[in-house]
């Protein structure tokens, strides 16, 4: 494998296993994932984590700026000197919580939304998942390595196991897509699972929308949230506003058989049967 040579910091800087930090030290999948991410010379990017920065320091001949965010003020001091003995000087540290920082404030002022990259500790997946959506008018898309399982989650269809609330509510907000599969061993210390890469275009959302979004929110938690469960059962042990027969009424006016299970739903059908429950509240 084509590794990254240890240096005397990366002796000294183990990685925190609290923070779920997996050092990625591949060159051949640094180089892939920056070719693939498709940055131009004119974009702003920011970066989520960058380490010892594997890929900040490739990635910043590549692109007008770099905002990178790491939370670990040990990797954090350690790149901010490889950056100065490099001469590079269009990366800004930020030493904060990607899941804390105030994103308005820290970034750079752009002419259009910027661009993030990152290689994503696995126990915040999730919720920065989250912070894209909150931030999506300053971030047009980004390319993120995720654990493979997780990754899976984001791309599965209707039907499968994989398939859940996190599926449908990023494929209403953006548009996913996988870029690269990486074996576990392009990282120290090597992880028990295997990554992949993707790309999230925040700016491809679904083109139907829901009359109201957070009622539509409401309604794909509450389906998913007793999987096992009918979709009439589960919506009913989480709605509670909701009585049997109205959430009945709904899902025969969508077409939607009450003991389907959420899994076999299709975004279309979530959104039909939000829209229909908005209407039957607006009339009682």
């Amino acid at each position: 494998m084509p590794e990254i040579k240890r240096n005397k910091d990366m002796k000294t800087l183990r990685p925190n296993k609290r923070l779920g930090q997996h050092f990625l030290r591949d060159r051949s999948v640094i180089g892939e994932m920056i070719e693939r991410s498709g940055f131009l010379e004119s974009d702003d990017v920011l970066e989520i984590g960058p380490g010892l920065g594997a890929l900040t320091i490739p990635l910043a001949g590549r692109v007008r700026h770099i905002t990178a965010v790491e939370k670990d003020g040990r990797l954090a001091e350690t790149l901010d000197k490889s950056l100065f003995q490099k001469g590079i000087n269009n990366v800004t540290l930020v030493n904060d919580d990607i899941l804390k920082a105030d994103l308005e404030k820290i970034l750079a002022p752009s002419e259009c939304r910027i661009r993030a990259i990152g290689n994503l500790p696995y126990n915040i997946s999730s919720p920065f998942i989250d912070r894209l959506f909150k931030y999506r008018h300053l971030i047009g898309n980004a390319v993120l390595m995720f654990q493979y399982e997780f990754a899976e989650r984001l791309l599965a269809s209707p039907g499968g196991k994989d398939y859940g609330a996190l599926t449908v509510l990023m494929r209403y907000n953006a548009e996913i897509s996988p870029l690269i599969h990486v074996s576990s061993d392009a990282f120290y210390p090597r992880p028990k699972v295997g990554s992949m890469v993707v790309r999230i275009d925040l700016e491809r959302i679904h083109e139907r929308r829901a009359e109201d979004d957070g009622l539509f929110i409401t309604v794909v938690k509450g389906a998913f949230s007793h999987r096992r469960k009918t979709i009439l059962n589960s919506l009913g042990g989480t709605l509670t506003s909701w009585g049997n027969n109205e959430l009945r009424e709904a899902l025969a006016l969508c077409g939607i058989d009450p003991v389907r299970r959420a899994e076999t739903l299709d975004i279309d059908e979530f959104i039909t049967l939000a829209d229909t429950m908005k209407k039957q509240k607006m009339r009682s």
